[in-house]
């Protein structure tokens, strides 16, 4: 798949209910108990952003306090108690990309 390709799907941003918050691209496969999620980033932690709504519609304006690990090529994310489902801007995006991979 093309770069131009995968930047024309859907990314967003999903919440469960024990797996934590992950941004990513949202495939074809996802059902309502199953989201797909490629090229995803755990957002662990983050600052600059009141919420996770304002996160994925503006950003972070303190990416250096936020900590996003490393992307996965691939995550299938489950919870019988449903998702929260956000679609991220191009701008948010583009701030989340920039984080810096935080690991210990």
């Amino acid at each position: 798949m093309t770069n131009e390709e995968n930047m024309n799907k859907k990314y967003v941003m999903v919440r469960t209910y024990a797996m934590g918050v992950f941004a990513g691209t949202l495939e074809p496969e996802s059902t309502e108990t199953c989201k797909v999620l490629t090229n995803a980033r755990r957002i662990w932690h983050w600052s600059g952003a009141a919420s996770l709504s304002q996160l994925a519609t503006d950003g972070t304006s303190d990416p250096e306090n936020c900590k996003f690990p490393c992307e996965v090529a691939r995550v299938e994310l489950t919870s019988p108690q449903g998702f929260e489902v956000l679609d991220v801007t191009p701008t948010a995006r583009k701030s989340i990309a920039e984080v810096e991979i935080w690991a210990k």
